[in-house]
């Protein structure tokens, strides 16, 4: 099975990610991962990579693919979910060609702009360990502290007005990937609102 995993920032991606990567025995294709995996590995596309990587510069198209190609060689035959990519029309159509002959369906987590916001602007961050809190399900320490004493914060990218930006880019950029998809078929279209078990639920009636 192969899997492309879109939706909104707060739409629950990462946390569907996990369990259908364990329900269905999924590699986990992360082009972040992939990109530092190829930088350490010290590769001709690696090297590439890390020329833009170093200048801050976003890594071109045809060098992602060349990784992703790569990867895909490796683990030909073997379940795939893509999280997070692609990002573009030119990134969505370089995939197609990669894949092509494979089946693939690709699922869009849909979440309204207000419970996103409401979702991601709850959420709280201890400084020293990470561990992640989130007011709306009411487990953060009635003494403000995390269970290693460390300081609970919300992020700077976590406040509404933050928010706000982060799903106008996503609207602007990533919901004519969305569109692409939808007319090559096998698009499946999940509410993502709900708990995190209503979601996977909803997945699971989809797949299995």
């Amino acid at each position: 099975m192969i899997l492309i995993l879109l939706g909104a920032p707060g739409a629950g991606k990462g946390t569907q990610a996990e369990r259908l990567i364990q329900r269905y025995h999924l590699h986990h294709l992360s082009t972040g991962d992939l990109l530092r995996a190829a930088v350490r590995a010290g590769n001709e596309l690696g090297r590439l990579a890390k020329s833009f990587m170093d200048k801050g510069a976003l890594v071109p198209d045809e060098v992602i693919l060349g990784i992703i190609k790569d990867y895909l060689t490796a683990h030909k035959g073997e379940g795939l979910l893509f999280d997070g990519f692609p990002r573009t029309i030119t990134q969505a159509e370089g995939l197609e060609e990669l894949l092509a002959g494979q089946p693939v369906k690709t699922i869009s987590l849909e979440a309204p702009d207000e419970i996103v916001i409401k979702r991601l602007s709850a959420r709280r961050v201890c400084r020293s360990c990470g561990k992640i809190y989130n007011l709306n399900t009411g487990d953060i320490p009635g003494s403000g502290a995390c269970a290693c004493g460390g300081e609970i914060y919300q992020r700077d990218d976590d406040r509404a007005e933050t928010i706000a930006n982060r799903l106008k880019v996503f609207h602007q950029q990533t919901e004519p990937i969305i569109d692409f998809y939808r007319r090559r078929g096998a698009f499946l279209q999940v509410e993502g609102s709900g708990s995190p078990d209503d979601i996977f639920t909803r997945l699971q009636r989809l797949l299995d």
